[in-house]
């Protein structure tokens, strides 16, 4: 999608930056093979949504209005149409 600012916010920044700690801290802890640190791991993973989704209520995430898909195809021109 050229053009589009999907995902360029704080909130998704955010959520998938402690997502990705969590993941590395469960591989890590896999591989050791100590199941306690897999599961803090797949928690932060988790932790990493619930960020975003709290930042994107906070207003911090991209509005719903201004994503091309949110848009009804009555206000915008058809795909491949030079305006």
């Amino acid at each position: 999608m050229a053009g589009s600012s999907h995902g360029h916010t704080p909130a998704a920044w955010t959520g998938v930056i402690i997502a990705f700690i969590g993941f590395c801290v469960a591989g890590a802890f896999m591989v050791m093979a100590q199941p306690v640190g897999f599961w803090i791991g797949v928690v932060i993973t988790l932790l990493g949504g619930v960020v975003g989704g709290i930042m994107r209520m906070m207003g911090l995430g991209q509005p719903k209005d201004v994503h091309p898909v949110h848009q009804v195809a009555g206000e915008r021109e058809p795909a491949g149409v030079e305006g």
